[in-house]
């Protein structure tokens, strides 16, 4: 499980990402990816309700961005899926009201 670097995610971000529709599925099954991702990279926010209302696809790098919600409003576990290997890059919290 890689904990992405601030640098390391914004890298993995395009211009014009492409937004994926609420009823579309996942490219394949990342979930057991997430179950493994270290407490301490959650840094105490609860993600266990693996909720995700936003997805994105960065065309270019053939990448997605897909953010699982917390019970926190504006904070996001984002996991970077490789559409090209079919495996996880990483994962990074995003707290947009900090950006």
């Amino acid at each position: 499980m890689r904990l992405l670097t601030e640098a390391e995610y914004k890298a993995t971000m395009e211009p014009e990402p492409v937004p994926i529709g609420p009823d579309d599925e996942p490219p394949f099954d990342f979930w057991p990816y997430f179950d493994a991702i270290p407490e301490a990279d959650l840094q105490g926010h609860d993600f266990s309700g693996g909720t995700v209302t936003y997805a994105w696809h960065m065309p270019q790098g053939n990448l997605q961005h897909v953010l699982v919600n917390c019970e926190r409003n504006n904070v996001f576990l984002v996991v970077v899926l490789d559409l090209t290997r079919n495996t996880v890059l990483g994962h990074y919290l995003l707290d947009i009201m900090a950006v």
